[in-house]
């Protein structure tokens, strides 16, 4: 599986995997911030935007390995991995399976815990509906949970940004990739067992991964630290690139044993 790609910059090799059900289009304002700090490596997971889907049994692991292939056919042995909500659980399942491949790991607007039997009921729900053509209904119902009260609110770009890449999601990968994860495990022993830094950023208004999700996850990392992000919700990404930015400009500099850019 060949996963479609937008890269920019040079340097320390940051991986970052788009939320559900977006594409790596979300991450424009990453690639054009961190440029200058990080080579900013943001491919479409399978199925969305310009990746194909496969025919494998839908998993996280499966998508997880992906991202390794990746690596292998770009040269890189070690690179920090992150990503936001969907984003997150792969990357988790990447430092399950491939902990070797990391530098360090940014989880944003994610859980470590498995879904409980009505989230995963509901992820058939909506699996089954867009499959069925109900995609457009759902997007009503995306929004205001993907999306910030502030964003809904003050930030109608966002909203119509957002609004325009779930409506562009392909119903099968939509399907496949709720399947995906709702079979996920818990991930605390994997967080636990981290040997490299760990990163983790949540949006203050984020009600699908709220903070305290967030917090959980840096206190079970060895070496974890938690950012907050205000007036943001579950895509805190789009909603506050720069401040999204500024935590992951000090991450990466950090690890690469220099001093955080100023601003």
């Amino acid at each position: 599986m060949h996963l479609y790609t937008r890269s920019a910059g040079e340097g320390l090799p940051v991986v970052l995997l788009h939320a559900f059900p977006l594409s790596s289009a979300m991450w424009l304002a990453q690639r054009e911030g961190l440029a200058a700090v990080c080579k900013v490596i943001t491919p479409d997971l399978r199925g969305f935007g310009g990746s194909p889907l496969g025919d494998e049994e839908p998993s996280l692991d499966v998508m997880a390995d992906d991202v390794v292939r990746l690596l292998d056919r770009q040269e890189i042995d070690r690179a920090v991995v992150g990503g936001q909500s969907m984003g997150g659980y792969v990357t988790m399942a990447l430092c399950r399976r491939h902990p070797d491949r990391l530098l360090g790991v940014i989880l944003a607007d994610t859980k470590a815990g498995a879904d409980a039997e009505r989230a995963r009921a509901d992820r058939e729900r909506v699996a089954t509906a867009a499959l069925d053509g109900g995609l457009p209904a759902l997007v009503g119902e995306m929004l205001p949970t993907m999306i910030g009260e502030t964003s809904m609110r003050d930030r109608a770009m966002v909203v119509g940004r957002v609004r325009g890449l779930i409506q562009s999601a392909p119903p099968q990968a939509v399907a496949w990739a709720q399947r995906a994860m709702a079979g996920r495990p818990d991930s605390f022993a994997t967080l636990r067992e981290l040997t490299v830094p760990a990163l983790v950023i949540v949006g203050e208004e984020d009600r699908i991964s709220p903070p305290g999700d967030a917090e959980a996850m840096a206190e079970a990392v060895p070496d974890g630290r938690l950012t907050v992000i205000e007036q943001a919700g579950h895509l805190s990404a789009i909603e506050r690139p720069e401040a999204f930015n500024r935590a992951v400009a000090g991450f990466t500099a950090e690890l690469a044993g220099g001093s955080p850019p100023r601003g």
